[in-house]
């Protein structure tokens, strides 16, 4: 496996779920950590419990659906470690509603998180590693970017974008040393469907079952890290819901048949 120690790696969403487990993955790595989310003082918990010092890490609250001036948090990257070597995409938000239900603002506001804070960020540190012809940019998409389910079509929209636009990233810096990597989990035990938005923008509050009985965050953080070592250019994680995906790719008119007819929460 790749070393990571001594790396510089900068994760969204580290408050937890999965980027909290990402922490502790590439702490107990020796990697340095840059952790960035909206809650400071659960960012400082995560470092603690990361065994983190103040000398290998970095704590960088951030509002990411207001990434208008990316300078600042930039400048203090570059004060503290010079570098980055591993941008680490996690920050994001499902909903829990139709298409007709919810006002276009809402649309907005996570297309705003899921898809323009993680370009944004990319764009901000990829000058960093063109000018010293390495890197890592990972992102953490879905099982929802490749299959499109009822009532997470904006969600789906946005890790569908994703894709996009990181495939074609991908091609653009392959030649400078720069891997970009795609990860799609499935279901992992976290408080995503909780704090997943409805129509009128509240939190849904509710945990699915899919994630209830979901991967843990750890192994989904241990198939990143193999995924990130192994340079992949993108990867499925998860249990038996990953075969959704070929059904979509070798059976479309199937899985079409079975979404118009099964009944998803709302």
């Amino acid at each position: 496996m790749e070393s990571f120690k001594g790396k510089v790696v900068w994760i969204t969403g580290a408050s937890s779920g999965i980027g909290e487990a990402l922490v502790h993955a590439f702490a107990n790595l020796g990697a340095k950590v840059i952790l960035t989310a909206r809650r400071e003082q659960e960012l400082l918990r995560v470092r603690n419990e990361a065994k983190l010092t103040e000398s290998d890490s970095l704590i960088l609250p951030m509002d990411l659906y207001h990434t208008e001036d990316i300078s600042q948090p930039m400048e203090k990257i570059k004060a503290k470690f010079g570098t980055i070597d591993i941008l680490v995409c996690n920050a994001g938000v499902v909903q829990r509603f139709a298409v007709n239900d919810s006002p276009v603002a809402i649309d907005r506001q996570i297309m705003e998180l899921n898809f323009f804070a993680n370009t944004t960020l990319t764009k901000a540190v990829l000058p960093i590693m063109l000018g010293k012809k390495s890197g890592h940019i990972v992102v953490i998409s879905s099982v929802l970017g490749k299959v499109a389910l009822p009532k997470r079509s904006m969600y789906a929209a946005s890790k569908h974008a994703l894709h996009g636009f990181y495939d074609a990233l991908r091609s653009e810096v392959y030649r400078d040393n720069i891997g970009v990597t795609i990860i799609c989990p499935g279901y992992v035990k976290t408080n995503i469907s909780v704090n997943a938005l409805d129509a009128s923008g509240k939190k849904y509050g509710k945990m699915d079952e899919g994630q209830e009985n979901g991967i843990s965050p750890g192994k989904c953080a241990k198939g990143i890290i193999r995924a990130i070592s192994k340079n992949k250019d993108e990867v499925f994680i998860g249990g038996k819901e990953i075969r959704v995906i070929l059904l979509k790719r070798f059976f479309p008119g199937l899985l079409n048949y079975i979404l118009k007819r099964r009944s998803f929460p709302s």
